[in-house]
């Protein structure tokens, strides 16, 4: 399909979002890690969050400032295309946070247009916990080249998949999946629980959130690499290829990359059968 041209507006870039405070609690982070399966102890009890649950924060200042990017008559074609986190420290009970996001770029291209936002979330103090890139696409809208930066890259070395993995970690994507995920995120997008309007939408019935995928994934590599230490974990980014359905069993694969500097560095991917439905991963693990 031929894309259409439309104008993303230059002047929203580089202008940070209001500020939105978070408190974290014990119960919210308990909650979270409930919701994505996880195995860790530290995590179900809520004594630091899981590396995914940094979305919490942020979830309210994340979109705010493609407002001032992108034409409002488009919001209906975009799909969260990519998700990369960078790691300062962990998420802690008892921390209040505050979130900003400012969009830095985003290019055109024959199938769809990529925006991408950067996202801080600090602690009171204003020490830097994470920095998060969102790339939002956009289907079949061409904005044209590049404006602006792009997200670091993270692109997996197809070679790697003619190797066995390091480790494979199974999860499996439960019925009620998404109506534990919604409430523990504070994502309340009706395509994960309505099938009605999963269906209007022209799927064949609810789909997980992408972020919760990207959570049973983090665990996987977690557990598998960094002897389930949350600390450990640096920078974590995915590639969100294909749909989740509840009920889906997938398999997360991994493959060790590299290491300098007292860092060591994955590339993994989670699949439905033969099917990906998240690529592009990668991880930094500290040794």
């Amino acid at each position: 399909m031929t894309s259409t041209a439309v104008e993303f507006d230059p002047a929203g870039l580089n202008v940070w979002s209001d500020e939105e405070p978070f408190e974290v609690t014990r119960e919210r982070i308990a909650e979270y890690a409930a919701a994505t399966n996880d195995p860790i102890e530290a995590h179900l009890k809520g004594d630091v969050a899981p590396p995914i649950f940094g979305i919490v924060p942020v979830f309210d200042a994340m979109m705010v400032p493609i407002i001032d990017v992108v034409p409002m008559h488009i919001f209906g074609r975009v799909v969260h295309g990519e998700q990369d986190f960078h790691f300062h420290r962990p998420i802690r009970p008892g921390d209040k946070l505050s979130s900003r996001a400012k969009v830095i770029g985003y290019e055109g291209k024959d199938n769809g247009s990529t925006i991408t936002v950067l996202i801080e979330c600090r602690a009171e103090d204003g020490e830097l916990v994470n920095e998060q890139y969102l790339t939002a696409f956009f289907r079949n809208l061409n904005a044209g080249p590049r404006v602006g930066e792009g997200a670091p890259a993270h692109k997996f070395d197809p070679a790697l998949s003619q190797q066995p993995p390091l480790a494979t970690v199974p999860a499996h994507v439960d019925a009620d999946q998404t109506y534990r995920y919604a409430p523990a995120s504070g994502d309340p997008v009706p395509l994960h629980l309505d099938e009605q309007v999963a269906k209007d939408a022209g799927l064949p019935g609810i789909i997980a959130h992408g972020l919760c995928t990207m959570a049973m994934s983090s665990w996987a590599v977690l557990t598998e690499v960094a002897d389930s230490d949350v600390n450990r974990l640096k920078r974590f980014a995915v590639r969100f290829s294909k749909m989740v359905f509840p009920n889906d069993d997938l398999e997360t694969r991994i493959w060790r990359t590299g290491s300098e500097n007292g860092r060591t560095t994955y590339a993994f991917e989670t699949g439905r059968g033969t099917d990906l439905v998240l690529s592009d991963g990668l991880a930094v693990v500290a040794d």
